[in-house]
């Protein structure tokens, strides 16, 4: 059954993954449409009739995470007789939504009641981390004084697929996170929810009732919590910083910033033009 099949990845490789979070939520996803199957029903028109049923940038992922649970039974516990073959939608490209220095203003005004979507922003604007790393972020990847953060939790192996190098610190997310600090005290997370109505601090997987509120309030439209990754590698190319070293900052390749932002840059195409 493919819910024991998702069950064996899900308890067995998915802990090892900075991404541990994410699929789990899409094995909670697939075990709904898939659980009772068998991996034999598994096919190009099975995987077309469950797209048919969500979002094509959620079926991709879910798919992803089916076809990764597959292989690996495959080769723990199989060999399975035939191995399926999978299809997967097309997926639009990449979004170019960006914030300008205003609109970036107007998001954290908007988010002025929710403290850990204000420090969530901060930092995705100022470190170009991705929404779940800075969200599972504690202040012992933190370090103050030589002014890095480090993107991978302790004892945690990073994914080879993302890519998640320390980030330098600048001098205003490093002012932010000193006066942050000095408010949690010995807190462990850094972005973490507490209200008058649920005292204490919690963690936040995935803030999509706040994140909405503040979306509308801020009245900004094609923004989601990734907009912050792009627009920090948007404000890098604008402002001429080297290709190389953007990427190296966002833990992205060169050939990815380039393809998707490198247009930002003031010199794209100088050479091309001037000749």
């Amino acid at each position: 059954m493919i819910a024991e099949v998702l069950a064996a990845y899900g308890n067995e490789v998915a802990p090892d993954k900075p991404s541990a979070r994410n699929i789990g939520y899409h094995i909670s996803n697939l075990l709904k449409w898939w659980g009772e199957k068998r991996v034999s029903d598994v096919s190009i028109k099975s995987c077309k009739e469950y797209v048919k049923t969500k979002t094509a940038a959620g079926a991709w992922g879910d798919l992803k995470v089916l076809k990764a649970a597959v292989k690996y039974w495959h080769g723990e516990y199989g060999p399975l007789d035939a191995q399926p073959l999978f299809w997967k939608p097309e997926l639009n490209p990449p979004k170019e939504r960006w914030l300008t220095r205003s609109e970036a203003a107007r998001l954290l005004w908007a988010a002025r009641r929710y403290q850990h979507l204000r420090r969530m922003i901060l930092l995705g604007l100022y470190t170009g981390s991705r929404p779940g790393v800075l969200l599972s972020l504690t202040w012992a990847q933190v370090d103050l004084k030589a002014g890095v953060m480090s993107r991978t939790p302790e004892g945690k192996t990073q994914d080879k697929k993302k890519r998640a190098p320390k980030v330098r610190l600048g001098r205003r997310i490093t002012a932010h996170l000193k006066r942050w600090k000095r408010l949690d005290g010995a807190q462990r997370l850094v972005c973490y929810f507490t209200s008058p109505h649920h005292p204490g601090a919690r963690q936040v997987e995935d803030p999509h009732g706040a994140w909405r509120k503040v979306i509308e309030a801020s009245e900004l439209k094609g923004v989601t919590k990734h907009t912050l990754r792009h627009t920090r590698a948007t404000w890098m190319m604008q402002a001429g910083v080297p290709i190389w070293e953007a990427a190296g900052f966002l833990g992205m390749s060169v050939k990815t910033l380039e393809r998707v932002y490198g247009h930002h840059s003031p010199d794209h195409q100088e050479n091309a033009a001037n000749i």
